[in-house]
């Protein structure tokens, strides 16, 4: 690892995970390239996570807060005080296949039109199968990522162009951060990306997907499940914060439809896991805090440096595709019915 003037800064934020950052680490220490630094942002932990890295890993550098802020807060600060031209964004819950890094070093020479890299996410426990390789977005104003449950396949080993990145395995040039802003803090945690990944590419800012740079991803191991009151008042209020954002008046109007569509999947999915309550809560928090949200819209919107609105429409629109075919082939691999998602694509892609 190196210490002064590295190619690449690894971010990772961490609250509680002891175990598994030590295995990331451990990952990390056996990369076939050497020219990065680490940097541990942790939000607060009770158990001993800083003592183990202080113990183990002493080339390190720890960020310590004495509460959780959130991990928007926490890449922030670590983005803040990098100073390599690239920066790694990673979860702590990776594991780091040995040659990822320098397949992200060739990544970076060849592809010297693209402003950030999303990895290949592999799950942990089942690693024939896909956690995402590539984030798309859906009209509705929420991430996908590409691949999603899907087995691995040649398919997923090519690189190709993608909508944006995963903030849990991401790398991104320093100088977008200065363009495009950092993460924003009133996210706390959940489609902060989604929300950076629209700004960067309304900016022209483009993203590639590289199939050899591979993670093992364990997966909402710090939230303790995919669905719980914390995911669904978050993913329910930050939806709709991204919205308010990043959509124009003609844009949520145009894309009306297919928010109604996802906001009633989405409701009635919280029924199901009996979480309509932070559901509720989660739009409650939306209506609260919308002023300072459409404040930041207009904002954006003034940029001088924006792509057109009809190019921007179109870019949602191709994403959104790749999310539907994506979601289409999973299901049809599990031999489950895609009736609805066929009458949606007929209807509004």
């Amino acid at each position: 690892m190196s210490i002064n003037d590295p190619l690449i800064d690894i971010i990772i934020p961490n609250w509680n995970g002891a175990p598994m950052l030590v295995d990331c680490l451990h990952s990390l220490a056996i990369q076939t390239f050497s020219d990065f630094r680490i940097t541990v942002i942790d939000n607060g932990s009770e158990d001993e996570s800083v003592s183990l890295v202080e113990a183990e890993f002493p080339q390190v550098k720890i960020i310590q807060y004495n509460e959780n802020r959130g991990f928007s807060v926490a890449v922030n600060s670590g983005i803040s005080k990098a100073t390599a031209p690239w920066l790694l964004l990673l979860n702590n819950d990776m594991e780091v296949a040995p040659d990822c890094l320098e397949n992200l070093r060739i990544a970076i020479e060849k592809y010297r039109d693209y402003q950030f890299f999303a990895l290949k996410m592999l799950s942990f426990h089942q690693r024939d199968f896909l956690d995402g390789a590539g984030d798309a977005v859906l009209k509705g104003g929420v991430g996908y990522k590409i691949g999603t449950m899907e087995k691995d396949s040649e398919f997923y080993s090519a690189d190709r162009d993608t909508f944006g990145a995963c903030a849990g395995a991401g790398l991104y040039q320093k100088e977008l951060f200065e363009k495009v802003g950092l993460f924003d803090p009133d996210f706390f945690a959940y489609l902060e990306d989604v929300d950076f990944n629209m700004r960067a590419r309304r900016r022209r800012y483009r993203c590639r997907y590289i199939g050899t740079a591979v993670v093992y991803h364990i997966g909402s191991a710090t939230s303790g499940s995919k669905i719980n009151d914390l995911t669904v008042r978050l993913s329910t209020r930050n939806n709709f914060r991204v919205l308010v954002k990043n959509y124009s008046f003609f844009m949520f109007i145009r894309f009306l439809p297919s928010i109604l569509v996802y906001q009633l999947m989405w409701a009635i999915f919280s029924c199901k896991k009996k979480m309509i309550g932070p559901y509720f809560r989660g739009i409650l928090e939306t209506l609260r805090t919308i002023s300072p949200f459409m404040k930041k819209r207009n904002a954006i919107l003034k940029n001088e440096e924006n792509i057109p609105e009809k190019e921007f429409v179109q870019l949602i629109g191709d994403a959104e595709k790749d999310a539907v075919n994506s979601i289409m082939a999973r299901r049809t691999a599990e031999g489950k019915t895609n009736f609805l998602l066929l009458c949606y694509s007929k209807f509004f892609l």
